[in-house]
Formats: structure tokens, sequence, C-alpha cells
């Protein structure tokens, strides 16, 4: 199984899982043009997409769903309902040789949530856009492979920022976004023996940068004598697409 993340970020989003014959898109928030420039640097094209999920109806997440008409969608209810199947937290599906599993998620959108996925060999937690983590997920998400979580903002610079006082009041509440360390000692949590890479994801631009998150999870990790020389950490970007997991050119 690998992944590639295309866009990550409040400018939009979009991250495509791949085990063996089977595509599937996490969200698609970016223009076609970037969607089929990113899928070409593994080789692929919109055309090999099996599905497309979608975590929440905020528009850095579908706004650009309707290129995708073609394509299954499916989404919890109430999130894009006229256009995607429904799925269920919890229950898991089968795409292919891919089962998935919606977790759910705390966010000012409408029912929103994350993805397992799991090929019968490795697993994937995809979790962004979370206010916090909520520990009724851990009995599905623990242990995984991939981890794909939220670091969105360092706090001290949040507040620091010349957002508007409800904005900074929405982003640091329980259903807003993850800060650097909460987002660590979610992991910490989430992780175990099997876990090799976890990815930082929607990292503020105003609000945080990768050398800031990257600190508070060195830190907190290290406090709890986590061995980093076995664990690779990489923050994701808005710009740039990032690879992980088992590919292979």
């Amino acid at each position: 199984m690998y992944f590639h993340n295309i866009a990550s970020g409040s400018k939009g989003n979009a991250t495509v899982v791949v085990s063996k014959e089977t595509v599937i898109l996490i969200d698609m928030g970016i223009s076609f043009v970037s969607l089929e420039e990113g899928l070409k640097e593994v080789n692929l094209t919109s055309a090999n997409i099996d599905v497309a999920l979608f975590t929440h109806d905020h528009r850095d997440h579908y706004n650009g769903l309707r290129f995708l008409k073609t394509k299954k969608c499916f989404a919890l209810e109430g999130t894009l309902p006229s256009l995607c199947g429904i799925v269920e937290l919890y229950k898991p599906f089968k795409v292919k040789n891919v089962t998935i599993t919606p977790l759910k998620t705390s966010h000012d959108a409408t029912n929103p949530c994350g993805y397992m996925l799991e090929d019968g060999e490795e697993k994937l937690v995809y979790m962004t856009d979370t206010g916090m983590f909520l520990e009724e997920n851990l009995e599905y998400c623990k242990n995984p492979d991939y981890l794909i979580i939220e670091s969105n903002h360092d706090i001290s610079m949040e507040l620091k920022t010349n957002r508007p006082q409800l904005l900074k009041e929405r982003v640091l509440g329980d259903h807003g976004h993850l800060c650097n360390e909460d987002s660590a000692y979610a992991s910490l949590e989430i992780m175990g023996p099997r876990t090799k890479e976890i990815y930082l994801a929607h990292l503020s631009e105003e609000a945080n940068t990768p050398e800031t998150a990257l600190k508070a999870y060195r830190d907190i990790f290290l406090d709890h004598n986590v061995d980093l020389d076995k664990l690779k950490i990489i923050c994701l970007q808005q710009y740039a697409s990032t690879t992980g997991g088992r590919y292979e050119d």
C-alpha cells in the first residue's frame, strides 16, 4: 500500500491511496488539472480512480467534486447527499481488496469523518480537520502502519495572527483544528509497534511551520521514550506532493 498526497491545507486537499489495482481518492478540494498533475507523478490518471471518499462539506475538501461525476463517491449522511453514496460510522465497506471504515471526527461541518483503509497486509488511518481526537476511534484505528493526522497550528502563533477573534476561537475550539501538541498526543495513542510513518496534515500557513510542528512532535515523543530512529515523521504541504508507504516507481 502507498499513498500520494497532492495537496494538504486550507487552499485544497486531495490524497490518493493505492493498494495493488485499487485506487481510492480521499477528498477533492483542488482543480482537475492539479489532480491530474499530481497523479502523473505516480504514473496514474483520474481514469484509474475507483472511488472517491469525502470527509466533510468544507470547500477545501470537496470543491473539485464536480470533476468526478463519473466516479463513485462516498460520504456520511448529510455531507454531500445529492452526489455521494451514504456510508456509516464504524461500519466497514469494501472497494475491491480494500476495507474502509469511517471514523468520527470533531469539526464544525455536517457529519465529518476520517477513514481507515486496510488491504489485509497494511493499514492506513487518515484523520484531518478535527478539534479533538475522539477516544471511541481507538478501538478501530489503533496501530496502523501509516498515519495521516492533522497538525494544524501552534497555539501561540494562532493567537498572534491578525485573524478575527471569532475565527481564532473556532480554530482553537473542540470543533476546530488540532494544535501541534494535541496532534502529537493523539498520535501517541493511535500508533503502535506496526507504525512506521506519520504524516502531519493541514498545516496552517499563518499559524504554523513544518519546523514548529516537527519540534513539538519530537519533544513530546522523546518525553514518552519513542525511538525516533525507527519512525518517519513528515509534514505534508499545500503546494507540493508527498508520497508515503511502499511506493515503487
